[in-house]
């Protein structure tokens, strides 16, 4: 029979019998009932403290509302409570967002936080594996806080010490299954801090149309959808190159359109250009009246139209040498938009080698050099491998439209991207649902966000032809 031992000395016993359990009976110290009452006195103080702290407006209510019954009885009590309760259903109606921003978003996220993670941490924390015991005592990360806003939870989290950010990205699946959700995206706040972000709800899944065309010529950023929290996405194309992957069918020509389609007024006026290289000739073939002559579909002829973007590139270089160091466009140096709907059939599936090597030494010029003197180039591609497009890396802004592996996610988005909640893999193939639909990483943060981009219909680009055509 095994004697008791302590705790520690279980490691050195061994059993010949296999699948034998060894039981063990640690050694017991009992503590004093004062100690323990004492322990818990002082955790609840410090509980009601921090509530107190954290949440003075939801703790006086309550408070001063027991306090009048206690003192006058409770019809006071309960006339007041229905005159706050009106004065907040009055409030919702009449200014729903500032109600929502101050009390609504608060109200959820101490239901989500008491209903759901704290009920549910330790046990999820326990099976993922992201919580550890050491000699038989528990660590489990600290839950910080919860956060709500229109779409989704923010959860607060301090890792223990030791563990890493990828140790929670490698587990997103069973942290979004055990909390009840979709999915799960793992944002690094600080030193020892993270934000795992969990949609309650999806509110891209439906298409959006068509935007107005703008009024203002512009090339700064340009508005071409909508972001996961609501705000209007704004796509950077001046000062910047954007590469543009997925599968067929994901929707890359909302991007190009809707790109374009924002340029329409600077286009007018002449401060900006688009120059299109069209291989497949089924895209941007639709509205080459609005490029100025500027087209291309021949694999000879779009070597021939980025030889001349580069020939436009190194001109500007050399007069703007000590002058200055960004391009700002005029009609006389407009900003040069090069767009290349179908790249890897002219830099990997071009027979002809010379061509090949021709065009891809151009578009790598463009590429390292020509963001500041206002010439940028957006390529869209099927197959992000490699091999197919070896300049990907030049592309400071990267988008991944629904992708057929999960590889190919870290290879348009860069390493990690797919840890961090960037699942294009697992965009829906129903064009409705997720046709337009990308994560997006952007020079300026390297946290991927979920988009979609407004879906720019054929009557649409015949209506862009018909109104901006002869003008451009």
């Amino acid at each position: 029979m095994f004697k008791r031992l302590p705790g520690d000395e279980a490691r050195n016993l061994v059993t010949t019998t296999p699948d034998t359990a060894i039981v063990f009976q640690p050694a017991v110290v009992r503590t004093p009932a004062i100690i323990t009452l004492a322990i818990y006195l002082y955790r609840f103080l410090v509980a009601l403290v921090r509530t107190i702290w954290r949440h003075p407006v939801a703790t006086a209510v309550p408070t001063a509302l027991v306090c009048t019954w206690y003192q006058y009885g409770w019809p006071l009590a309960a006339s007041l409570f229905g005159i706050v309760a009106l004065s907040l259903v009055s409030w919702a109606f009449i200014d729903r967002p500032s109600f929502a921003h101050l009390v609504g978003w608060r109200l959820l996220a101490w239901w989500r936080l008491m209903s759901v993670y704290r009920r549910h941490w330790q046990s999820v924390m326990d099976v993922s594996g992201l919580g550890k015991r050491v000699y038989g005592r528990a660590y489990l990360p600290w839950l910080v806080r919860v956060q709500c806003d229109g779409w989704a939870d923010r959860i607060t989290v301090r890792m223990l010490r030791g563990q890493a950010v990828k140790d929670r990205s490698d587990r997103i699946d069973n942290l979004a299954h055990g909390f009840g959700a979709t999915s799960c995206r793992v944002a690094l706040i600080k030193g020892g801090r993270l934000q795992l972000i969990f949609p309650r709800r999806d509110p891209l899944a439906t298409p959006i149309p068509a935007l107005p065309v703008p009024d203002e010529p512009s090339v700064g950023p340009v508005e071409i959808g909508k972001q996961e929290d609501g705000r209007p996405l704004k796509l950077k194309v001046h000062g910047t190159h954007v590469l543009i992957a997925g599968a067929t069918g994901a929707g890359k020509g909302s991007f190009l359109w809707d790109t374009i389609r924002g340029l329409l007024p600077a286009i007018r006026v002449g401060q900006a250009q688009v120059w299109a290289l069209d291989p497949k000739l089924m895209e941007l073939s639709f509205g080459r009246e609005l490029f100025q002559g500027r087209y291309a579909a021949d694999p000879a002829d779009c070597a021939d139209l980025l030889d001349e973007a580069v020939s436009v590139m190194q001109k500007r270089a050399a007069r703007f040498a000590g002058l200055q160091r960004s391009h700002v466009p005029t009609v006389e140096d407009p900003f040069v938009l090069v767009l290349v709907d179908e790249v890897a059939f002219l830099t990997a599936y071009q027979p002809d080698k010379q061509l090949r090597q021709r065009i891809s030494a151009a578009l790598a010029t463009l590429a390292t050099q020509g963001r500041s003197v206002g010439v940028g180039v957006m390529a869209a591609l099927q197959d992000p491998r490699k091999e197919v497009m070896n300049i990907r890396n030049l592309f400071p802004d990267k988008i991944a439209l629904r992708l057929d592996e999960s590889e190919q996610v870290d290879m348009v988005l860069g390493d990690g991207a797919r840890d961090r909640g960037a699942l294009a893999d697992h965009i829906s193939p129903i064009p409705e649902q997720g046709a337009g639909v990308a994560y997006m990483r952007l020079e300026t943060s390297p946290e991927p966000i979920r988009v979609r981009a407004a879906y720019v219909s054929d009557t649409d680009i015949r209506a862009m032809v018909a109104q901006f055509g002869e003008a451009a």
